[in-house]
């Protein structure tokens, strides 16, 4: 396998690119591997709010982020376009790549993200983009003034409606569970408690229409049907965290997120660290992944200097 790497980072996002350049500054002898640069907002037109740039398309931030970590490659970094098949936590700790190779390696940051649960109405695919949006911090601003519904009643969807009701003329929440239980009460009755918002229980989307762009949704409740005329549709009905092939490895927690001590990042196993939307953070953007990657990296670069 020849020489063990210092580090080696998976992911391709803000938070697995934001450490393979701080790595490669520090010459800590590191590994980047992904699949692709960019992370889930790839896919958003316009992305707003990644500081030090007002507006920026998800393909271009991608590469961006590519040609910051490429400026690095060399004797410090290497970066390997393939996938984690799976990782052994023995020392030193061994990747496994699709490719049958192996990369022995003395520490781990795991930095890949998670994908969002997609809606899959009638509409919801065809129009994505097009009024139906899986990120209120990127989006929501474009939508001022307007009626808007949210989708999903755990605690995301009641912080995207909260964000939302600062801009919006109105905002319908629906959920398809009689009751908010997976929502924090005191947020559930603040959010509520606003004149410009509904909430919907009990109600199961079934389609999103429009012509060119989104007009409305109808959803089905107590086994009739309704339709909803709105100009926005915000869908916050879970992540799906991409961490399987370390689910033997480090501890998760109940939906799949690597469980980490957010002062280092750092995981149950004293050799891998995580960050961004794979670890159990209370936010997830783009900024914060990026600022617990370099976290994570700072606390990296002692434990390797302290042993």
């Amino acid at each position: 396998m020849g020489q063990v790497a210092d580090l080696t980072i998976i992911g391709g996002g803000p938070a697995g690119t934001a450490a393979a350049v701080y790595a490669a500054r520090k010459q800590l002898k590191t590994i980047l591997i992904t699949e692709s640069f960019g992370g889930q907002s790839i896919v958003s037109p316009d992305i707003k709010n990644w500081i030090g740039t007002p507006s920026i398309s998800g393909a271009d931030l991608a590469k961006s982020f590519e040609q910051h970590v490429r400026e690095y490659e060399g004797e410090w970094l290497t970066v390997q376009k393939v996938k984690v098949t799976d990782v052994s936590g023995d020392s030193p700790l061994t990747v496994s790549l699709d490719d049958g190779s192996r990369i022995e390696t003395k520490t781990l940051l795991v930095a890949t993200g998670s994908t969002r649960r997609q809606l899959t109405v009638p509409g919801a695919a065809e129009f994505e983009h097009k009024g139906l949006t899986y990120c209120a911090s990127c989006d929501g601003p474009l939508f001022a003034g307007k009626d808007l519904v949210v989708i999903g009643g755990g605690n995301a969807g009641f912080e995207t409606a909260a964000q939302l009701l600062a801009y919006a003329k109105s905002v319908t929440l629906l959920h398809r569970s009689p009751t908010y239980d997976k929502a924090d009460a005191i947020t559930v009755k603040k959010v509520l408690s606003n004149e410009q918002m509904t909430g919907i229980t009990s109600a199961n989307i079934t389609k999103v229409h429009g012509s060119v762009m989104v007009e409305g949704i109808t959803y089905e409740k107590d086994g009739v049907e309704h339709d909803l005329a709105v100009e926005g549709v915000f869908v916050e009905i879970g992540l799906i965290p991409s961490t399987g092939f370390v689910k033997n490895v480090v501890n998760l927690d109940t939906v799949g997120r690597i469980t980490v001590d957010h002062q280092t990042q750092q995981s149950s196993h004293t050799n891998i660290w995580a960050a961004g939307d794979c670890s159990d953070g209370l936010f997830h953007q783009n900024n914060i992944a990026a600022g617990d990657a370099v976290k994570a990296l700072e606390h990296i670069y002692i434990s390797l200097h302290a042993r």
